[in-house]
């Protein structure tokens, strides 16, 4: 169990034997918090500033302690983030110490990147308007990064509607023809030429290969969308012909399935590819509900679990928030069919009425990983085209939430953390 006493009040007292009391900012999670979204952009700048932080756990939603320094009070005022003074944190620990509560600290600013090709994409990326809105800065990185070993630099990549089967995102049946189709395919396959491959297939999968070294040598992987799934198979199917050839319409042999390798995934097993270029759809990993969404007024909820801070203190991170329960949103890949989740991987969240997993984490070699189903946690049903999610409507929601407790997970300090 840890210290009553936290570190930055250790750091505090080794000024003298009677020092001035140690000045902090309390920045709430709870309801009191007027903007939940920029105050981990607040956090994540007093990081980058040299200050000290701690984020406790299960404390009023999740609240961050912060060492007081010159422009912490500016800054949570120009972006308009709640902050109460603290001159004597003991009983905020008092309280932590008594309860399902753990102080974690916070020992850097994670360096970002986030996996999106050079040409303009005709859908927005969820986790770029997050940190874009939290003032989080963070790299694009594309396959000429990934395939030169270039993820080593950054603490923390995010995936989000990328596929990497081969099939470009399956949007032959809706939308071959279209000037952004036909140059999205024209773009991948002179891509995958130049760089060596013999099919985008190859080269995407390469692509993935290269992301899973980059977790097993320490690094942490945020994926949303189809990015989760398609990632996998990528990885499941390096070296088979599964990927039907994408335009005559006929389906792949479904016994290619059979040479799969599920060791090679990050969190499912035992999956079924859907290789048929009509259906909107890259395997059975996905919900069915991904095809026929339910009525947009009456979307439906997932659940977050209630982990042990002290015990489980990753899941318990990964999943701070001032709910538990949260209005559902679909994508390419909504959610994970329970059977096809590998049994090390731990469950964030339910959906609830279905028997599928919303949100999931696991490790893989000295790496982290979690997968969040949906594309938009504030659009419903987002369609390829549309407007860009304006998050000064949404400053408090807590499906965004979830996207920027990942963010932050790589500042908490290794030795601290508990799966």
């Amino acid at each position: 169990m840890r210290q009553a006493t936290s570190l930055l009040v250790a750091a505090a007292l080794l000024a003298g034997a009677a020092p001035a009391p140690a000045a902090f900012v309390l920045i709430p999670m709870d309801g009191a918090q007027t903007d939940h979204l920029r105050a981990y952009g607040v956090c994540y700048a007093a990081l980058a500033a040299g200050a000290k932080a701690e984020w406790l756990l299960n404390y009023r939603g999740g609240s961050f302690l912060v060492e007081d320094y010159a422009g912490l009070a500016a800054l949570c005022a120009e972006r308009g983030v709640s902050a109460e003074a603290v001159a004597d944190p003991a009983p905020i620990y008092s309280v932590i110490e008594e309860n399902n509560m753990e102080a974690v600290p916070l020992t850097k600013a994670p360096k970002v990147a986030v996996y999106a090709p050079p040409a303009e994409n005709m859908w927005d990326d969820a986790v770029m308007l997050a940190l874009d809105y939290a003032g989080i800065p963070y790299d694009v990185v594309w396959n000429d990064v990934v395939l030169a070993g270039g993820l080593s630099q950054y603490d923390w990549l995010h995936l989000h509607h990328e596929d990497f089967t081969g099939q470009f995102g399956k949007f032959y049946a809706s939308y071959a023809g279209m000037p952004w189709y036909d140059e999205m395919v024209w773009r991948y396959e002179a891509e995958a030429a130049a760089a060596g491959y013999p099919s985008v297939a190859a080269y995407m999968g390469a692509a993935a290969e290269a992301i899973a070294q980059y977790v097993e040598g320490g690094g942490f992987l945020f994926a949303m969308c189809s990015a989760t799934d398609t990632l996998d198979i990528a990885l499941a199917a390096r070296g088979l012909d599964i990927v039907d050839a994408l335009f005559d319409g006929t389906p792949a042999d479904p016994a290619a399935d059979a040479g799969l390798n599920f060791d090679a995934a990050f969190a499912f097993t035992d999956f079924k590819t859907i290789p048929d270029p009509f259906i909107y759809e890259f395997s059975d990993i996905d919900t069915p509900r991904s095809i026929a969404p339910a009525d947009p007024l009456n979307k439906g909820t997932f659940t977050l679990f209630e982990f042990s801070a002290k015990a489980d203190t990753i899941p318990c991170l990964l999943t701070q928030d001032h709910v538990a329960t949260i209005t559902e949103f679909m994508g390419q890949t909504t959610a994970f069919t329970r059977p096809t989740l590998k049994k090390n991987v731990v469950v964030l969240a339910t959906v609830d009425g279905w028997e599928e997993a919303k949100y999931v984490y696991g490790n893989r070699g000295e790496g982290f990983f979690s997968f969040l189903g949906g594309h938009d946690p504030e659009d419903f049903q987002h369609f390829i085209g549309e407007l860009p999610t304006d998050l000064r409507l949404y400053k408090n929601s807590p499906g965004y939430r979830l996207i920027l407790n990942n963010v932050l997970f790589p500042a908490a300090r290794r030795e601290d953390l508990k799966t």
